[in-house]
Order: structure tokens, then C-alpha cells, then sequence
């Protein structure tokens, strides 16, 4: 009897020793699995090392300075104002003889107190002929090329330009034309223009 007590409790005894033993492996696994799992959390929201790369150094494109596009230097001398422009218009002689071609001369003005600029290249001056109604000639029918020309005038200074007339006529497109101008002491007008300024008429005469 004595024996079958001592065989009782040293079997509980040996179970709870199990049960110990036993709770300390789960523990344990628990432990580990803990531990796993949360290595293994913490890995997913770290970010690998090209994705870390990529986020913290910007490309070359995204980190250069973009370039500042040069503004045009403004000049230094202004544009005339063209209230202040005047266009003049005379002949080298007042009559001219059979077989004498004119000169018509294009003088514009700054009547400004600065200097300033003026276009007096060919896109801008025209040379015009005309009696009465009949327009006899221009600069512009035949020209050959339209350049501009720009020019510095002084305060009250003035720029001139000639042109020497054949005495022959035009037309718009420089279309052919058959007939002179007539002489025999008829009287002509020139008118000369720079851009939208026209001068006040000269009149010569033509024999």
C-alpha cells in the first residue's frame, strides 16, 4: 500500500515536472515565433536598399538649377518719336534740261531734344513721282532688295539720301511700261517717305 502511494506521488511528481518542463518549450516557441514574426514585420515597411537609395538621393534632373534664359539688352538709345521725325523732299536743280536726270534727295530730321534712332534703309524710303493724278514713278516698284538701316540721329541733326531718276516710268510689280515721261518744260512733283511720314511736295520741271 505504502508502495503503491509512493508509485502515485512520483508519478504526479513526474507529471508536474512534464508540465513544467513542458510550459517553458511552449514558452519558449512562443518566444521565438514572437520574436520571428515581429523581424519579419519589421522588414516589410523598411525600405530595401534601391527603394531607400531612389527616396533619398534625387536625380540629376530633379536636382539641377534650371538655367535663367538671358533677357535682350535693351539699347541705349530709344526709338525717335515719329511726332518728332520730319521727311523732307528736294531736287539738286529746280529744271532740268533734255537729257538731265534728276536727283532726289530723302531728308529726315530729328527734331527731338535726345538722339534717338531712325530706320532709313530701303524697307522704310520711297521715292515718289507724280503729275497731277498720274503717278509716274516710284522707288518701290522695282527695288531690288529691302534692307533696313538703322541710324543715330542727333538732336536736330538730319540724314539724306539719293536717288538719281532716269526719267523713265513704272508700275506696281515692276510690270513693263512703254510710254516717258513727257518733257517739253512739264512739272513734276516728288514726294519722299520714310515709313508712315511723307514730305510736303517739290516740284521740278522737265524739258
Amino acid at each position: 500500500m505504502y508502495r503503491r502511494r509512493r508509485l502515485v506521488v512520483g508519478g504526479a511528481l513526474l507529471l508536474v515536472i512534464a508540465l513544467v518542463v513542458g510550459g517553458f518549450a511552449i514558452a519558449g516557441a512562443f518566444k521565438a515565433g514572437s520574436e520571428q514574426a515581429s523581424s519579419t514585420q519589421t522588414g516589410s515597411t523598411a525600405p530595401s536598399a534601391s527603394a531607400g537609395t531612389s527616396a533619398a538621393t534625387p536625380s540629376s534632373s530633379a536636382s539641377a538649377t534650371p538655367s535663367a534664359t538671358p533677357s535682350p539688352t535693351p539699347s541705349a538709345t530709344p526709338a525717335c518719336n515719329q511726332n518728332l521725325v520730319t521727311v523732307a523732299a528736294s531736287t539738286d536743280k529746280p529744271a532740268y534740261g533734255a537729257g538731265e536726270n534728276p536727283v532726289l534727295t530723302l531728308k529726315v530730321t530729328n527734331g527731338g531734344t535726345v538722339p534717338c534712332e531712325v530706320n532709313i534703309g530701303t524697307s522704310q524710303m520711297e521715292f515718289l513721282v507724280t503729275s497731277g493724278s498720274d503717278r509716274i514713278f516710284s522707288s518701290k516698284d522695282c527695288q531690288a532688295s529691302s534692307e533696313d538701316l538703322v541710324k543715330v540721329i542727333a538732336p536736330g541733326g538730319s540724314e539724306t539720301a539719293n536717288f538719281p531718276w532716269s526719267r523713265t516710268r513704272s508700275a506696281e510689280g515692276c510690270k513693263a511700261v512703254a510710254a516717258a515721261p513727257g518733257g517739253g518744260g512739264a512739272y513734276y512733283i516728288f514726294t519722299a517717305k520714310l515709313g508712315s511720314r511723307a514730305s510736303p511736295k517739290a516740284v521740278f520741271q522737265l524739258n
